[in-house]
């Protein structure tokens, strides 16, 4: 009963603004404001305030969202988890690392750091790209 009073307040309410919008010539902002403000004795006369009231009062019921939550945090780590441990598609290196066999075993690869291999003359023809750009500055 005291939620279809607060609803009928607010859609008195949003209705007067509307009509107040209205007054001074601001018709489609009136009627998206009357469309907002019909919402709530909308919902009040279906009932789905009363039934949403039952759901938020009920012990069992955040009980039932605390178990879906856990449920949820289990699926994410696992999920984690479980990334950590797989090899990439790729064989299991990444770009940039290179696999070395290790006398610690037969199967067991040790990453590290590869350096990622140049041609001898890229980098004389990046200075001569960057030296034609700064003459042609006048620099």
């Amino acid at each position: 009963m005291l939620i279809d009073t607060v609803c009928v307040a607010l859609s008195a309410g949003g209705l007067g603004i509307a009509l107040l919008t209205a007054y001074r010539k601001r018709f489609l902002a009136a009627a998206r404001i009357a469309a907002y403000a019909l919402i709530p004795i909308g919902l009040a006369m279906t009932g789905i305030l009363d039934w949403i009231a039952d759901l938020v009062f009920d012990p069992t019921v955040w009980l039932g969202f605390a178990v879906l939550g856990l449920s949820w945090l289990l699926f994410t780590v696992t999920r984690a988890v479980e990334r950590r441990r797989t090899p990439e598609p790729d064989g299991g290196e990444s770009a940039g690392r290179t696999a070395v066999r290790s006398s610690d075993g037969p199967g067991r690869r040790v990453l590290g750091r590869g350096k990622a291999k140049r041609s001898a003359g890229s980098g004389d023809e990046d200075l001569a790209d960057i030296e034609a750009i700064l003459k042609k500055h006048g620099i």
